[in-house]
Parts: structure tokens; C-alpha cells; sequence
């Protein structure tokens, strides 16, 4: 069976291979590490959007898309004679090994046995100590490609390791009070702000508070422990559930939401919610200490 599965993924290997080889595909042989990035990253998503579905089947196509994404990276890097997935997989292994001692070090029998918090400050120790050698920064290795809040989040985090950080969930709601009265003063007339709001120093005065808020509000989704991607896109999802299910509702009556009043859109509103209920809310996805980034 081991052996069937081993083969299984050197076939993988190989149609890859033939694939970039130049009796291959000339669209696969002309790709780069830059023109895939877009597909790496809509792949990920896929995975992602996949996941919220509870599907296997969609979850098991869309994992074997990014495999993809990946062996084609690896390949273009074997061309090079830089390294093969092989070298991935091997590096993986022993980073796995040498993050969990507690599991496979040789006095692993006799060692106390640790729970889950002492296990997360143990990879964290081990992570930080493999750090050391590459820079003097505790920031270091957040990659400047992450999407915008997930890096703020793993910035709040590691500057909290050294004890840059509130005490309590209501500092941090204090502090998000306090930005957004510095919001509301940078744009005082807003919505009707007129011309000001169009002049490049209003526009950067405003861009650098609202940018405050919403580094608070990471800050507020770190202390419940909630991650803040996941949760502004379930709002994203849940949004436009709502609203299509107004505009589904609009064409039976045949009216679009343009032509609805404001009182006609909160009841469509307010139905949409009563059907999301029926339905059952989303999973919430709740966030350990550890690092999401595991490098």
C-alpha cells in the first residue's frame, strides 16, 4: 500500500516533469515563479472558499490544484538545479521532527507529558531560537506578501512576545474609541465633506487614521481570539447571501433594488437574516497562539 502511494505521487512528479519538458505543454513550459504567483494565490482561496462548502469532494479537487501550484514551483527550481521537491519534503520532515521534541526525541517516553499550551511555547522557543541566527528582529520572516490583516495580526503577535501589548480587552476597546474620535476628526464633515476630502493631504490624513482603526480592530480580533481574514470574509459572505436574496426576492415582485424604498430594502433585509438563521450560522474559526505562518 506504501509503495502504490509513493508511486502515485512520482507519477505526479513525472507528468510535471513532461509537462515542462520541451515536447511538453507551451503553455506549462513558458510559466515562472512570477507568472504563476496569481494562480498560487487563487488556488489557496479556492481551498479556502472549498473548506466553507463541507464538501470532500470540492476539498479533495481544489487541495489537489494547489498541489499543483506547488510541484510546478518545485519543478522550475529542479531546472535550475536548485532544489527538487524531494528537498521540500525532506526539509518539512525534519523541521516537523525538530519542532516536536516532546513527540519524537529519543526520552520522549520518559518526558512529562505536555498539553497543548506547553507545546505551542515549546515550537515557539524552538521557532525563535532558529530565528536568531537569521535576524536580529523579532519581526522578522512576516512575509510583506500576506494579506493585510492577517500580517497586522502576526505583527501585534510577535511584538507581544516581548511584552509591547495591552493587558486587557478593554484597553484595547478604549483604544479603538480613541481612534476612531481621531478618524472622525481628520474627515469632520464626512459624507459631505465637499472638495477637502479630494486633496492629497485630507486623503492621507484620513487614509493614516482609518489605516489606526483598522490595526485597532486586528488588535481587538487578536484578544478574542478570532481571526480577522476569516471573519471580514464570512461578513463578505454573509453580505452577499443577504443581498442577493433582496434582489431574488425584488424580481418575483418585478422590481429591482433600485427601485425599492428604504423601508421596502429593510425588510427585505431583516427576512434575509430570519432565512440565514434557518440555515445555520457559519463555523467560527478561533485562533491558537501559535504562529499561522510556520516557518
Amino acid at each position: 500500500m506504501e509503495d502504490a502511494k509513493s508511486q502515485a505521487f512520482q507519477d505526479l512528479v513525472n507528468v510535471v516533469a513532461r509537462l515542462r519538458s520541451p515536447e511538453g505543454c507551451p503553455w506549462d513550459i513558458k510559466q515562472t515563479h512570477e507568472s504563476l504567483k496569481p494562480f498560487l494565490l487563487e488556488e489557496a482561496y479556492e481551498v479556502l472558499e472549498a473548506l466553507d462548502t463541507h464538501n470532500p469532494q470540492h476539498l479533495r479537487e481544489e487541495l489537489g490544484d494547489l498541489l499543483l501550484q506547488i510541484l510546478l514551483h518545485a519543478h522550475i527550481e529542479s531546472e535550475k538545479q536548485a532544489f527538487t521537491i524531494n528537498d521540500v519534503i525532506t526539509d518539512l520532515t525534519h523541521k516537523l521532527i525538530r519542532r516536536h521534541p516532546h513527540v519524537f526525541s529519543a526520552a520522549s517516553d520518559e518526558a512529562p507529558k505536555l498539553d497543548s499550551e506547553q507545546v505551542v511555547t515549546q515550537w515557539e522557543a524552538i521557532k525563535q531560537a532558529e530565528r536568531s541566527t537569521e535576524s536580529d528582529s523579532i519581526l522578522a520572516g512576516i512575509p510583506a506578501s500576506l494579506p493585510s490583516l492577517l500580517r497586522a495580526h502576526q505583527i501585534q503577535k510577535r511584538a507581544a512576545r516581548v511584552g509591547f501589548d495591552w493587558e486587557t480587552p478593554e484597553q484595547v476597546f478604549e483604544k479603538l474609541d480613541e481612534e476612531l474620535e481621531e478618524l472622525q476628526a481628520a474627515a469632520p464633515c464626512l459624507p459631505d465633506a465637499g472638495p477637502s476630502v479630494q486633496e492629497p493631504e485630507t486623503n492621507a490624513a484620513i487614509e493614516h487614521e482609518l489605516g489606526d482603526v483598522l490595526f485597532t480592530i486586528v488588535n481587538v480580533a487578536r484578544f478574542l481570539r478570532i481571526n480577522p481574514e476569516e471573519a471580514l470574509r464570512k461578513a463578505n459572505n454573509r453580505f452577499t447571501a443577504r443581498f442577493r436574496y433582496m434582489e431574488r426576492q425584488g424580481a418575483q415582485e418585478n422590481k429591482t433594488l433600485g427601485e425599492m424604498t428604504a423601508l421596502e430594502w429593510d425588510t427585505l433585509w431583516e427576512a434575509a437574516k430570519i432565512q440565514e438563521t434557518t440555515e445555520g450560522p457559519q463555523r467560527t474559526v478561533t485562533l491558537e497562539t501559535r504562529d499561522q505562518d510556520h516557518e
